[in-house]
């Protein structure tokens, strides 16, 4: 009796001990990869910020944070998938400006305030307006003066219909009295290539996609479209400050998950993104692509985005933009 004893003492021990390892493995999160969706192509600013933010996530939570590019449709594509994923945690997304672009222009299958799980904002700051180098422009006064000369003969990339690129240079029209036209792509990467080939004059560029090829000379900056001159790049002038006042257009990043999303979830990620941005070689690497570092909570990404929503809204009235133009 005695060693039957034992030998049940042993197998409730060992059942016991099974079930709390699975239970662990359940409840502990993540215990698996988890998808971060890029709405753009490689090789473009969304794209580079990311996957730097992934590096760090991943060094902080343990697992894998692997990114996904779905791009198409200025982002609205890769959006509505990380809307429409399990709110499990495991699939993240990427989001920045142009998903309020989007919201203003296009007519989407979800409500892209209330549909979401704010997460985070990751950082912020101006594009660049390039230019062919090949192009005997080399000032936002003498880009106005081609365009007046010959108005609609300068085509302009975008990330797709919709995208901040696409506003962002709607509005420059706008406030310039200009005619530039418009020629959408599925990303900034492959708009960036054309412009370096010839096939296009000219874009609105974020910083890290397009420093690279501005050291290569394969690109030329004409000017930055923050109200301040970067401190990256002190020596482009703002287009304000270029002949056309009050023009600003700021590329910001954030990360959201589907609607549901547990709050312990979301917390989680919050603070993986605040550590990553405080860390030094993440601001040093944000500075390099004249990018500076922004955190905070949910909340504040939720007030952003409706703010940028309206201020788009209105850009899409004024210039009269349709979701296909």
């Amino acid at each position: 009796m005695k060693g039957c004893g034992t030998v049940l003492l042993c197998f409730a021990a060992a059942v016991s001990a099974h079930a709390h390892a699975q239970d662990k493995g359940t409840n502990s999160y993540p215990n698996r990869p988890v998808r971060f969706i890029v709405p753009f192509a490689p090789g473009g600013g969304t794209d580079i910020v990311a996957r730097v933010m992934a590096q760090k996530l991943s060094g902080s939570v343990g697992q894998t944070v692997i990114v996904d590019n779905r791009g198409g449709a200025g982002g609205a594509i890769g959006s509505e998938l990380g809307v429409r994923a399990a709110p499990d945690g495991y699939t993240l997304t990427m989001a920045a400006t142009s998903y309020a672009a989007n919201a203003a222009l296009l007519t989407l299958p979800y409500d892209p305030i209330s549909d979401i799980a704010k997460i985070s904002l990751m950082a912020y700051g101006p594009f660049l307006v390039v230019v062919n180098p090949g192009l005997r422009i080399n000032s936002i006064k003498q880009l106005i003066g081609v365009d007046k000369a010959k108005p609609g003969t300068l085509n302009y990339g975008t990330a797709g219909p919709g995208s901040i690129t696409h506003l962002g240079t709607e509005l420059f029209n706008i406030l310039a009295g200009t005619r530039l036209v418009h020629v959408p792509y599925k990303g900034t990467g492959p708009a960036l290539t054309d412009i370096i080939g010839g096939q296009l004059q000219l874009m609105l560029a974020s910083a890290p996609s397009a420093l690279p090829h501005l050291q290569s000379n394969r690109l030329r900056a004409i000017a930055v479209t923050s109200l301040k001159r970067s401190q990256s790049v002190p020596d482009l002038p703002t287009v304000a400050e270029s002949g056309v006042p009050d023009y600003e257009v700021l590329v910001w990043y954030a990360v959201y998950g589907p609607r549901g999303l547990p709050k312990t979830i979301v917390n989680l990620w919050n603070t993986a993104i605040s550590k990553a941005i405080e860390s030094p070689d993440f601001k040093s690497r944000l500075a390099a692509e004249a990018i500076e570092p922004v955190g905070g909570p949910p909340e504040a990404f939720g007030d952003l985005l409706q703010r940028d929503i309206a201020r788009w809204k209105t850009v899409v009235k004024q210039a009269a933009i349709k979701s296909n133009s």
